[in-house]
């Protein structure tokens, strides 16, 4: 564990979970975890005098509801006595029995850490100006607010073609995690389509069905409301046909719930982190299921990843080969959102 790791735990705590001296902080964590990310927040924890313990599980098989049968009496007791829970089982418990529990109790603020690793950690939190990045993020969130009902295109130079009707957001990522409830590690952007309006085809290049993986060969969505058909993709399509499957109703495809834009200055693609992947600039995580951010949904939630697509919004250019180009101010602050040296 580096300084540097250690400083990134520390801004992840005691900033942007708004963590406080004595309470209660419980870091699920699975086999699979990298060990690094894990110890330095509960070092950070520690340091900023909570209450914090760490509970290891093996590798939950799926994510969601789905994870229910794996979750042990002792990890719920623990989790409903948490006041900040914070989350790196990948499949994560996002959308699990225990998890819409945790949030009725209008108590506890859960961060959704997924695969982090020790390098995404010290690239999300610890080589970015949050302040700054939050005013792009905002910026973004409030051109995609004023434009609900509108209509979105989303293409990239894979071949991808897709486009949509605005909605209404399911879900607002505050600047610091001072509220009981879900958040996200900073880094993309989200558009919520009316999902029936989603038409055209998505060719992705990686995908989380039950595992996070760069795919042999693109995986083409077809989709005119609900998801129609897949194809291509290797021995992988075979995955991710049981995992939509698994999202849908009486065993056909489900919908696309949402797309994301990635926007985070340091953020790689790994390869190896869905997380960080999907946070890099230009990138698009397309949720497709039932969204696990509402009471009694998350059965299953497959993603696709894209990379460095291009987003038009009611026929004006918002997003070129992953770059915001307009409106000009909004362009200016991303350009002007630059790794922090060090």
């Amino acid at each position: 564990m580096t300084p540097t790791v250690s400083s990134a735990a520390d801004v992840l705590m005691r900033d942007y979970m708004a963590l406080e001296p004595g309470e209660t902080v419980l870091i699920t964590a699975d086999t699979d975890s990298d060990e690094v990310v894990w110890q330095a927040v509960l070092r950070a924890s520690l340091l900023a005098g909570a209450n914090a313990s760490v509970h290891l599980i093996p590798p939950l098989p799926y994510q969601g509801r789905l994870a229910d049968p794996y979750v042990t009496p002792a990890l719920g007791a623990a989790a409903l006595a948490a006041d900040v829970w914070i989350d790196f089982t990948f499949p994560y418990l996002a959308g699990s029995e225990l998890h819409d529990h945790a949030m009725e109790t209008d108590r506890i603020r859960y961060l959704l850490g997924a695969d982090l690793s020790a390098g995404g950690l010290l690239r999300l939190f610890g080589r970015v100006d949050l302040d700054r990045y939050f005013a792009v993020h905002h910026g973004f969130d409030a051109l995609v607010n004023d434009a609900v009902g509108k209509s979105v295109r989303i293409t990239d130079g894979a071949g991808t073609d897709v486009s949509f009707v605005l909605a209404q957001r399911g879900f607002e990522k505050p600047r610091r995690a001072d509220k009981p409830g879900t958040v996200l590690i900073p880094g993309q952007c989200t558009l919520f389509p009316e999902v029936e309006s989603v038409k055209g085809h998505i060719d992705v290049g990686a995908m989380f069905h039950e595992y996070y993986t760069r795919l042999p060969s693109p995986i083409t969505l077809e989709i005119d409301g609900r998801i129609r058909a897949i194809s291509g993709g290797g021995n992988e399509r075979t995955v991710a046909d049981r995992a939509l499957r698994r999202a849908g109703k009486d065993g056909e495809y489900g919908y696309v719930i949402h797309f994301t834009h990635g926007i985070h200055p340091t953020a790689r693609v790994t390869g190896g982190s869905f997380v960080e992947d999907t946070r890099a600039i230009g990138n698009n995580a397309i949720g497709m299921g039932m969204p696990w951010w509402d009471p009694g949904g998350g059965e299953n939630h497959p993603d696709a990843v894209l990379f460095m697509h291009t987003i038009d919004i009611d026929g004006q250019r918002v997003v070129e080969d992953g770059a915001i180009v307009s409106p000009e101010p909004l362009a200016a602050l991303a350009a002007d959102l630059q790794p922090l040296a060090g």
